[in-house]
């Protein structure tokens, strides 16, 4: 550990940054044969980034279909996908019981292999329910964030705003990823204590999301 931090000075590095050091290591664990993905920070660096952009409070627990609440009560599902050398696809995870309406607004993003934000953008529910295609043996529904979602009515492009934040070297952005590292560590269902950084209040929670 040692010669690693002679070599490397993470402390000085922007969460982009520790990000893509972090998708270096999963390719050569991939290589190995030690893993067959690493894309698990994905989901969470999605939370991160537009909670913190725009002073959302992330959900808790018990309200599994959003992830976040703004200000105003409005309710957004956020999704992400990271592409990579083996799969560029941009179709998000499933869409739970979209039919419920439990959220206002889709905030999704696309990232590179290296977790630079390629495109980013907060879609009306309206929209998500007219392109999403049910898919009957994973009972969910089923979004791509191809091209021209961002061209659809009331679709909100805030990849500038996503791309700004993931490139910060600041103290706080630090400090935020930190408590972003630990929530995914914790993988035995432990909860974690609360953690406030400026404008993004994760609260109290167990369990993975994706």
């Amino acid at each position: 550990m040692g010669k690693l931090a002679a070599m490397v000075d993470v402390s000085a590095l922007s969460p982009k940054e520790l990000l893509a050091l972090h998708a270096s290591v999963g390719e050569e664990l991939r290589g190995r044969g030690i893993t067959r993905s690493a894309n698990n920070p994905t989901g969470d660096l999605a939370e991160y980034l537009f909670c913190k952009a725009f002073g959302w409070t992330q959900a808790t627990i018990a309200n599994p279909n959003i992830e976040a609440i703004d200000a105003q009560g409005v309710r957004y599902q956020i999704k992400a996908r990271r592409q990579t050398l083996h799969n560029k696809s941009r179709q998000l995870s499933g869409i739970r019981n979209l039919q419920g309406s439990h959220f206002d607004f889709l905030a999704g993003a696309v990232f590179a292999q290296t977790y630079e934000v390629l495109r980013a953008a907060i879609i009306p529910f309206s929209v998500v329910e007219g392109r999403a295609t049910f898919i009957q043996h994973t009972n969910s529904h089923r979004f791509i964030l191809h091209d021209d979602v961002w061209n659809a009515d009331g679709v909100r492009d805030v990849t500038d705003a996503c791309v700004r934040l993931n490139t910060r070297k600041d103290r706080h952005a630090r400090d935020d990823l930190l408590f972003l590292a630990a929530r995914h560590a914790t993988s035995d269902g432990a909860k974690l204590p609360s953690f406030s950084p400026r404008k993004c209040v994760p609260r109290d929670r167990k369990g993975q999301r994706g």
